[in-house]
């Protein structure tokens, strides 16, 4: 599935929906920093290849179930989230990966789309501090077509998140 500019905000690649958030949010200039690119980027590394930066400048933004409730975890592209981590720091019972129709129906994007906020719900938020590692992180814009660049405290800060460590270490 390929978009057209009759769905992308003024033409940009950003979902609507998502500049539609940005622009709530007061970052409505960031609309025209999005970049869209000709095929699908629903990786972290399909996205890093695609801007040609480090695997881990990339936000990943990944529904879990906590206990049967969505919880949005941020990570860099080049690191998976632990599952025992996100469940203790939550006080939680059970943490899994969230069912596709669970994800769209709680952010209102598909897999490989979704932005770190602008989402149909609020839910809760943590993003792991790998994130910091650099001065600017690149995030879906709401499709498997576009990216936005951020600095990652802001980022953090506009999705409302909790800087957490939740990554999963090397054995």
């Amino acid at each position: 599935m390929t978009t057209t500019a009759t769905t992308d905000a003024e033409g940009s690649g950003a979902h609507p929906r998502f500049a539609e958030a940005l622009r709530e949010l007061g970052l409505g200039d960031l609309v025209n920093e999005v970049r869209r690119f000709p095929d699908a980027t629903r990786t972290a590394a399909e996205a890093a290849a695609a801007i040609g930066c480090e695997l881990s400048q990339i936000c990943k933004s990944l529904i879990f179930a906590v206990d049967s409730v969505p919880v949005l975890v941020l990570m860099d592209g080049a690191s998976r989230v632990d599952l025992e981590l996100v469940r203790k720091e939550l006080g939680a019972d059970k943490v899994t990966r969230a069912k596709v129709d669970v994800v769209r129906e709680t952010t209102g994007y598909a897999i490989g789309g979704v932005p770190p906020f602008g989402h149909r719900t609020r839910t809760r938020v943590l993003a792991d501090r790998s994130l910091l590692e650099h001065e600017v992180v690149w995030a879906a814009a709401g499709t498997p077509y576009a990216v936005f660049p951020m600095a990652p405290l802001d980022l953090v800060a506009h999705a409302g998140g909790t800087l957490v460590d939740v990554r999963e270490r090397p054995a």
